[in-house]
């Protein structure tokens, strides 16, 4: 068939495939694009085939109805139409396609038949991305919901229906506010209208407690992001809800148990510091009375040392409850932030420690990741009682300890390794626990380990131990985080 040249021209050079068809499918012409769509070697392979063959039995049938629809009706009332199809190519292939039919002039040959133009464009890399979108979509452990500008619900997940207990199919073409308690509801239409008009990522209300309703009534905790969502047809946007239903309740029964923790130790620091204070009282009068009585050098010898061993006792009582009110203390968070150097930082901790002439320190810090922020005081503590722990319980009079620092993610990495007698298997947790000493044979009251790990807990880090590191003794390892996470900022 040979095309007007107004037309040809167009057609040849289009950057999607088109096809000249008749009535019946006939194709009586074909461009170069159409040719390789169809993995034929040129367009004149396709001529005078027939068009449905390439489809399968389904899409076939599909597409022989369009044609006798659109060649039933009258030439002006030809509307183009447009579907989706798979094309079964030459060489075995199956690209989705988006085939539209649509009318035009200057077809006719003088043989009568009626004839349209069928324009194909590959849309296998839009299909594969909305299959992988729509997969990521339904399997994402996070509540997402699509809303329209109208505050109609598009689009949910199953994690989102799970969490406000409905179905999936109950929510789409409702309005957004059966997940709503009914106070925010009047408030949130205009949010909605305010969003649609400026959208942006973001989180909603970040500063507030966000509820959720269940479709049972009850209310739940949630924290919600905000994003645009393309589309071409209408003004969408995405939230993407988390329940945080656990973690409201963790971080209520941490502040609890530090409260009742606090109160505990002020309690017992009155109640046991004053009996303390009245027995070491008697016990000094005791002791005047029999030195005035008979003098202090006529005391047997094994009264003046029991006397003074209740003495060092009432003094280690004490201490331990001045131990057992900084635990306590140890659990609030400073919110005094410094930017730190880390190497000046482990030489500060070092200087604030006796280390024995006998000890060879070495000192190993990356500073690749420059200055970190972070409070200055909980960190140097931590690293000077770790370093002071090294050399109290290495069993030794000479030794090695290494001090190390690296970054590894969101975290810094201080390490303290020695090569002394290391700890025991099955005690790595042990010796976190308050009052518990590593080594009986030491000083100390067993709080210094326990209060080290709860300082760095409270700051959003953590401290571990190993019996054997790689110096052959014990390893510590504290990870302070460089980046704090929302929930670890009590702002």
């Amino acid at each position: 068939m040979q095309l007007a040249p107004e037309i040809q021209a167009p057609l040849t050079h289009a950057p999607f495939g088109a096809l000249i068809v008749e009535h019946s499918g006939v194709i009586t012409w074909a461009n170069s694009v159409c040719a390789t769509l169809f993995a034929e070697p040129d367009p004149e392979s396709l001529r005078l085939g027939l068009l449905f063959v390439w489809f399968c039995d389904e899409d076939a049938e599909t597409l022989r109805q369009m044609f006798e629809l659109f060649f039933a009706a009258p030439v002006a009332q030809r509307d183009p139409w447009t579907r989706k199809f798979v094309l079964n190519a030459a060489d075995g292939s199956r690209p989705n396609v988006a085939l539209t039919l649509a009318p035009v002039t200057g077809l006719e040959d003088g043989d009568g038949a009626q004839r349209a133009v069928v324009y194909l464009r590959n849309i296998t890399r839009e299909v594969t991305a909305e299959r992988r979108f729509a997969q990521m979509f339904d399997t994402l452990p996070l509540g997402l919901v699509v809303v329209d500008g109208r505050g109609r619900i598009a689009q949910a997940n199953p994690a989102l229906a799970s969490q406000f207990g409905y179905p999936v199919e109950d929510l789409i073409g409702r309005n957004l506010d059966i997940l709503l308690p009914e106070r925010y509801r009047i408030a949130h239409a205009g949010h909605v209208a305010a969003y649609s008009a400026s959208p942006a990522s973001r989180m909603m209300a970040p500063n507030e407690e966000i509820t959720g309703l269940h479709s049972s009534g009850r209310e739940f905790p949630v924290e919600i992001g905000l994003t645009r969502f393309e589309n071409p047809g209408q003004s969408l946007c995405m939230a993407i809800v988390s329940d945080i239903t656990f973690r409201k309740q963790s971080q209520t029964a941490l502040q609890q148990t530090n409260a009742q923790l606090e109160e505990f130790t002020y309690v017992a620091s009155h109640d046991l510091r004053s009996p303390l204070r009245g027995i070491a009282d008697l016990v000094s009068w005791i002791r005047e009375d029999l030195a005035d009585e008979h003098g202090e050098d006529a005391l047997p010898q094994a009264v003046r040392h029991n006397f003074d061993r209740i003495t060092q006792r009432i003094e280690r009582c004490e201490q331990m409850i001045d131990d057992l009110l900084s635990y306590a203390r140890a659990g609030v968070r400073d919110p005094q932030v410094h930017r730190i150097d880390p190497r000046e930082l482990v030489e500060e901790a070092m200087a604030m420690v006796v280390i024995p002439e006998g000890f060879e320190v070495e000192v190993d810090v990356d500073v690749a990741g420059g200055t970190l922020m972070a409070p200055r005081a909980p960190l140097s503590t931590s690293l000077r009682n770790l370093i002071a722990n090294a050399v109290k319980h290495h069993g030794g009079t000479t030794g090695r300890i290494r001090i190390a620092m690296r970054e590894e993610g969101r975290f810094s990495i201080f390490s303290v390794d020695d090569d002394g007698q290391g700890i025991p298997p099955g005690n790595e947790e042990r010796i976190f626990k308050l009052f518990h000493r590593a080594s009986p044979g030491t000083d100390g009251d067993g709080v210094g380990l326990a209060f080290t790990r709860r300082m760095i807990n409270a700051h959003g880090g953590m401290v571990t131990a190993r019996g054997q590191g790689e110096l052959g003794g014990a390893s510590f390892e504290v990870h302070w985080p460089r980046i704090l996470l929302r929930e670890s900022d009590d702002d």
